[in-house]
């Protein structure tokens, strides 16, 4: 059987604040931070179409790059619906570097 363990979650919330505030007044403290990098902001139609261009693509080989449907890439590049989440990310990689699509 496991031995339970008792847990004063007021001390470690207690605690955790001290810790952020110390963190706050630029002293060391062991703590992980970690930096979440902003969404990225939208592409226009022209920029999407570009990029592909830059691979030398049809819109149905972009659409396997990207793990999407050849529908969706042909509504984004017409603007009638836009990339989100994860294909937007990869549509930003590919736009500083086009050939990072082929080496995953």
């Amino acid at each position: 059987m496991a031995k339970k363990v008792k847990v004063n979650i007021f001390e470690d919330m207690r605690e955790a604040l001290r810790d952020v505030a110390a963190y706050g007044r630029g002293e060391a403290v062991n703590l992980r931070v970690t930096s979440i990098p902003s969404r990225p902001k939208a592409i226009s139609p022209r920029e999407i179409r570009r990029i592909r261009l830059a691979l030398q693509a049809s819109q149905p080989l972009f659409a396997r790059y990207l793990n999407v449907s050849t529908n969706a890439v042909r509504s984004w590049e017409q603007g009638t619906r836009r990339p989100r989440q994860a294909a937007l990310k990869l549509l930003v990689i590919a736009k500083k570097d086009p050939k990072a699509l082929l080496v995953a």
